[in-house]
């Protein structure tokens, strides 16, 4: 299957050693192998509480995402501090990580959305990750210390060598009133954003595109008449040379989230970023899902 868009290339990324050593094993030694990544998220006990875990109550186990990550052949496994130093001895060298660095609960109002510190790179390298995570609030009333935050941790990152992976999330306000979260605008604004500010890969969601009921997007994006794919081609081309992750968001059939992950794929994305959609399964449903997973990520990459 031809791409419609080109992918960004690790050869193409001017990154110090220590960060391609890093990236290389993500993207040819685990997973599919082939330049392609396909990560298993388990950060949401945290961002969004115990309900995540309700459809599938065995999920509620990390055992069971290291398994399923393990077996079902990820790329790397994105989890905060406490799931790694509790659960991450068994699957040491097995299961690349990805330490998310910062985060919150669902409870306080987005419109002040910002994840503080909850570890640091240097706990990272302490533990083995092979990238660090962090969640940047795209428009939120809290976006200034947010990005001086972001800064700070991009400049550690580089010292030690470690790959920065960027969830950039439009929220706030503001974003809500220029056409919501799911809007291109937003969407397509948060993509640039993590280019701009340093990322080496950007987790993104797919855009919606709007109803009449969905407030204006500012100019031109509300004269824009792309269909998803357009929309999606256009983000990956905001992101720059940064890598591209999308994700699954909630959990989706599983034909519509094939066609979500193929076409990510065909539009320049370089991997898949799929949590929900995977664990809210029991084992045996999401390893045959991560089995379909490989087959559409086999005929992209290098």
């Amino acid at each position: 299957m031809l791409r419609t868009a080109p992918a960004t290339r690790l050869n193409e990324l001017d990154l110090n050693q220590g960060k391609l050593v890093r990236l290389h094993r993500l993207l040819f030694e685990h997973g599919p192998g082939n330049g392609t990544l396909l990560l298993l998220p388990i950060d949401q006990g945290l961002e969004h509480g115990p309900v995540d875990f309700f459809p599938n109550p065995d999920s509620a186990d990390p055992e069971f995402q290291f398994r399923l990550a393990a077996e079902g052949g990820f790329s790397g496994i994105a989890l905060h501090i406490g799931l790694a130093q509790k659960y991450m001895r068994k699957y040491a060298g097995r299961v690349p990580l990805v330490l998310k660095i910062n985060g919150k609960t669902t409870i306080p109002n987005d419109d002040q959305a910002f994840s503080p510190l909850t570890a640091s790179v240097e706990d990272a390298v302490r533990l083995g990750a092979d990238a660090i995570g962090y969640t940047l609030y795209v428009g939120s009333a809290m976006q200034g210390e947010d990005l001086a935050q972001l800064s700070a941790v991009r400049e550690e990152a580089e010292r030690f060598g470690m790959p920065l992976i960027v969830w950039s999330y439009p929220r706030g306000a503001d974003i809500e009133e220029k056409g919501g979260r799911d809007a291109l605008y937003a969407i397509d604004y948060a993509a640039r954003v993590a280019c701009e500010m340093g990322a080496d890969v950007v987790k993104l969601n797919f855009p919606k595109l709007g109803s009449a009921k969905s407030p204006a997007q500012p100019a031109p994006y509300d004269g824009l008449k792309l269909s998803l794919r357009e929309a999606v081609e256009k983000i990956v081309s905001s992101a720059g040379r940064t890598l591209v992750l999308f994700s699954g968001g909630s959990k989706l059939d599983d034909e519509d989230l094939l066609e979500k992950a193929t076409m990510a794929m065909e539009c320049g994305a370089t991997g898949l970023i799929f949590g929900r959609n995977l664990w809210q399964r029991d084992f045996d449903n999401g390893m045959e899902i991560s089995k379909r997973m490989h087959e559409v990520l086999g005929r992209f990459g290098d």
